[in-house]
């Protein structure tokens, strides 16, 4: 492991003067569980803590490139960037999921794949960062991923919104009812439930979409009505927000 450690180090460019920090941070609960004799701490405390030192430096991030939109767009860039959807791409880019510890049942299911476990993982290794050497160390590894994730797009020429806020403004500015978003059914075991939703106005259908959670399957079935209502003009940004060209 401990070689693994050091090429992980290398990868993110960072190397921990307390290893054991990282060690935790890497832990799943799963891991933690089926060792107890060892006396081993999962990650879950640094996720907390990981997602407080995240979202500061999120904010502050926004704050100082985009000066000039508001707190409501603002906020929506941060939930974007934060979304469990796009930690797990931060995570998958240091191949996080070739290191982290997972229990025999989390591996058997795919544990490596899912985004929430990465998300989470990704998060207790920013406060293992801030914890072992503070809160610049950890702002400089997480913006070395905030700033490719916006640079794809010229944010100051888009309006920004999530799908579901968009759709309902869509329809009241149209005088149509409010959307409604029925799940039609679930499938799956409890530990990987997918959520099948359609969202409709008037008695009519506007889209339907596969989800891991209730949230997630509403937010892609309002994608996909807007996608078939303002096409090519809008670009994702997560799996929740979008942004649509500006007029000029």
């Amino acid at each position: 492991m401990d070689k693994k450690l050091l090429h992980f180090e290398n990868k993110i460019g960072y190397s921990f003067k307390n290893k054991n920090l990282l060690y935790q941070a890497l832990t799943h609960s799963s891991y933690a569980y089926e060792n107890q004799t060892e006396n081993i701490s999962d990650n879950e405390v640094l996720e907390f803590l990981g997602d407080s030192v995240l979202g500061l430096i999120i904010a502050d991030f926004l704050c100082a490139n985009y000066p000039e939109l508001s707190e409501g767009e603002l906020s929506k860039l941060k939930s974007a960037a934060a979304s469990t959807s796009s930690l797990s791409d931060f995570a998958n880019k240091i191949q996080l999921e070739k290191i982290i510890l997972l229990g025999k049942g989390e591996r058997k299911n795919d544990g490596r794949k899912k985004k929430r476990i990465l998300a989470g993982a990704f998060e207790a290794l920013i406060a293992a960062i801030y914890l072992d050497g503070g809160f610049d160390e950890a702002r400089d590894f997480l913006i070395g991923h905030l700033k490719p994730f916006f640079k794809k797009f010229h944010i100051k020429d888009f309006r920004i919104n999530n799908y579901k806020s968009a759709l309902q403004e869509y329809l009241q500015k149209a005088n149509l009812p409010a959307p409604i978003y029925k799940t039609i059914m679930t499938k799956g075991p409890d530990h990987k439930k997918s959520f099948f939703v359609q969202v409709v106005s008037q008695d009519q259908s506007l889209g339907k979409a596969k989800g891991h959670s209730k949230k997630d399957a509403e937010q892609k079935a309002a994608k996909k009505a807007l996608k078939r209502i303002l096409g090519k003009k809008i670009k994702s940004l997560s799996s929740e927000v979008f942004l649509f060209k500006k007029k000029t």
